[in-house]
């Protein structure tokens, strides 16, 4: 059902020799260069057709680069091995026409209706039984989702036809950018008593796994204490997640299964067309969803060729903190790799669940000095460009009228006008865009283990999420950068701070020992591994030989949280909050430097060969999470202090926050989130003899390695530090 008179374009581009490298010549992959603007705009059947041609001219007129649109499955294989692409088609040769380039998302969790009749066994089946049928996504008022298990043969091969006759057919296109192949990188999880996916394509699957990870079923038997499977068939997935040992390996299967799959896609992609960028984008949600979906900013990033990160306020809330920790997880992701705001709100969003009872100026609501804001957070945490989620608003479904840039009816909005001068800006400062952040003062060390942990003993991740956040907010508040690390990077910092480590693998902690007596400064959460591989309890704790690292015994442990929610100690004369559970402990060779209000030591300072410690026996993290006190704030500042880091940018005014990046040029990014203009003064370990603001030429007062600003409310200034 092709549209015979767009197919000029197509067949032209096939015979265009510049955008497809033959066989056995270099791939031609466009470069990732400068800065990429542009908005998410097609989502059948939004917006209205007879508006495309105009929508498109005002894009371009507006600064955009590229628009990315979704190709459902479920809308355009409309009968078995029957596409309709006629609406594709178009949007292709208008961005040709107009000078856009597009980024294809393949949407496959959208099965069409005749696949879940034609493939009802591959349907998703849930712990409790349910069978997943086809339902409307917000999202794109369309039909098909959640779509259908493709652990299932079947499914799987008539998905992968659908995504090779999708890129056979625009791999030629002058307008092509790249595929976009998962979009916000969830996927079917949850916990019980809801869980996906238990059909028998998936139980193969883990079946499999097991056998990879284990070698035989005697050693599944060992490792999760049944003893008496005599067949695979015997082997089910969890449906309570009460056995630690199968609960963590189940999570762990899930994971690796959904990323298994994204390989394939990749794969698929890659090898009918090697040209074209492969593009990924998540949610930032690792620290909140790694057990309970399938968010991993480092798995995803590291298999595509650039990434990106979805955060609105009005999901997540506008305090300050929130968007720089979804920007610096997911440049922890990509590490040298660019990545992007894939979708940046440019609107409101309506009577959303995630609003009730938050007040207006908490994200409810997005004007232009909103878009402003998010621009040049997103900016100064090193993204290298922008989508909208929305060029226009949808007109169908419940998130109607949600984040469209442009008005419900394409006109030119305030927020519009905002982001095409931000998009402007950009391109004319393209120095920017070839320097990159400084590397953080401390690495939060995220082990994920730790959060298999939480979700498998309180069915949810809160208590880990809150304990990371709350430990970067303490940094984050004092100015300091906090980088996301995994164990094997560890060794890039010279402070590594490890939240909520109740279960940790014993690799894992052979890192930390490593790290440590080779010179590094740890600070580690209390009951430190305490559950250790497979979720076995040390039967000496500190576990694993880190008594030994710090110095120290435990004495007692209690796993009250209901009791200490606002459980307080003391440390280095701070007195702070700690939550959750609290774990005592007794000195050897080391020093006591915390109490808790007993007189029990709640912390302990040790030396290991070249290294340091300090292990203190609750969760500061989520305890500053919970309450926001000057003496906590300083406690995480004096712990550069300890370790013997530098800060990076001292600021005098909290409400301003400062980013360093370095490259062809050294620029400093500030940025004010208050609805008051700010005045600063920031100190900088840099030399420099002179600055100036290249974003909106504010006035800037040099003195040796001190700057003072002012910073208009919701604004920045960027300045290149001469």
């Amino acid at each position: 059902m092709s549209n015979p008179s767009r197919r000029s374009l197509l067949a032209s581009a096939a015979a265009a020799p510049s955008l497809l490298a033959g066989p056995g010549h270099a791939a031609s992959k466009p470069p990732i260069e400068g800065f990429l603007g542009g908005a998410v705009y097609f989502r059948k059947s939004n917006p209205p057709p007879n508006e495309w041609a105009r929508d498109y001219r005002a894009a371009t007129a507006n600064g955009m680069d590229a628009f990315r649109h979704w190709f459902m499955w479920s809308a355009i294989e409309v009968a078995p091995g029957k596409f309709d692409w006629s609406d594709y088609d178009r949007q292709l040769d208008l961005a040709a026409e107009n000078g856009l380039k597009t980024v294809i998302a393949i949407i496959d969790n959208c099965a069409p209706e005749w696949a879940f009749r034609q493939f009802a066994a591959s349907r998703y089946l849930a712990s409790d039984g349910q069978r997943a049928d086809s339902v409307d996504s917000g999202s794109s008022a369309t039909a098909g989702y959640p779509g259908l298990c493709l652990d299932n043969e079947n499914a799987r091969s008539a998905c992968g036809r659908f995504i090779t006759e999708l890129v056979k057919r625009y791999r030629h296109h002058p307008a092509l950018l790249g595929y976009d192949l998962w979009n916000e990188t969830g996927s079917q999880g949850g916990v019980p008593p809801h869980m996906y996916c238990f059909c028998h394509g998936t139980k193969a699957r883990l079946h499999d796994w097991l056998k990879k990870r284990y070698g035989s079923l005697d050693a599944v038997n060992k490792a999760w204490h049944r003893y008496s499977y005599a067949s695979w068939d015997d082997v089910e997935p969890p449906r309570t997640l009460d056995d630690y040992a199968q609960s963590l390996d189940w999570l762990q299967f899930r994971i690796e299964n959904a990323y298994d799959l994204f390989d394939w896609r990749i794969a698929l992609v890659r090898k009918l067309d090697p040209d074209h960028l492969v593009i990924g984008h998540g949610t930032a949600a690792t620290l909140v969803s790694h057990g309970t979906s399938t968010n991993d900013e480092w798995r995803a990033a590291s298999r595509v060729d650039a990434y990106g990160f979805t955060w609105v306020a009005s999901r997540n809330g506008a305090a300050a903190w929130r968007q720089y920790q979804a920007v610096d997880l997911t440049r922890a992701g990509a590490k040298d790799k660019p990545f992007w705001h894939a979708e940046a709100t440019g609107g409101p969003l309506w009577m959303q669940p995630q609003l009730l009872g938050r007040p207006r100026e908490d994200g409810r609501d997005t004007d232009a000095q909103d878009v402003r804001l998010n621009f040049m957070v997103s900016c100064a945490g090193g993204a290298r460009g922008i989508f909208y989620t929305r060029w226009r608003a949808l007109l169908d479904g419940p998130l109607f009228g949600a984040f469209g840039l442009f008005g419900m009816d394409g006109s030119m909005t305030p927020q519009a006008e905002m982001a095409g001068k931000l998009m402007a800006w950009a391109k004319v400062h393209d120095e920017l865009w070839k320097s990159r952040p400084v590397t953080g003062e401390v690495g939060l060390l995220f082990a994920e283990e730790s959060e298999f942990f939480n979700v498998v003993q309180q069915k949810s991740s809160d208590y880990y999420a809150a304990s990371v956040r709350g430990a970067y907010q303490g940094f984050f508040d004092n100015n300091i950068q906090p980088d996301f690390v995994l164990p094997q990077d560890i060794g890039n910092y010279k402070l590594i701070y490890v939240p909520y480590p109740v279960m940790l693998r014993s690799r894992t902690v052979a890192a930390l020992q490593a790290y440590v007596r080779g010179g590094g400064a740890l600070v580690c959460e209390g009951l430190p591994a305490y559950f250790g591989d497979h979720g076995h309890v040390g039967e000496k704790q500190p576990n694993y030989g880190l008594d030994a690292l710090f110095g120290c015994r435990q004495t007692a442990v209690e796993f009250d949280p209901d009791l200490s929610e606002d459980l307080q100690f003391e440390l280095h004369g701070h007195q702070i909050f700690g939550r959750y559970f609290r774990q005592e402990y007794e000195t050897a060779d080391s020093t006591a430097v915390g109490h808790f209000a007993s007189g029990a030591v709640a912390a302990v300072e040790n030396r290991a060969d070249a290294g340091k410690t300090l292990l203190i026996g609750t969760f500061p993290g989520a305890g500053y999470y919970r309450h926001k006190t000057e003496a906590a704030k300083a406690q995480f500042a004096q712990l550069l202090e300890w370790a013997g880091v530098s800060q990076r940018v001292k600021v005098s005014n909290p409400a301003v926050q400062a980013r360093l990046h370095r490259g062809e040029k050294t620029i400093l990014w500030a940025t004010n989130a208050t609805s008051q203009t700010q005045t600063v003064t920031m100190t900088v370990d840099a030399v420099f003899t002179g600055a100036s603001d290249v974003w909106a030429g504010r006035t800037v007062t040099v003195e040796g390695r001190t700057l003072s600003v002012t910073v208009p409310a919701k604004d920045a200034v960027v300045l290149n530090l001469l």
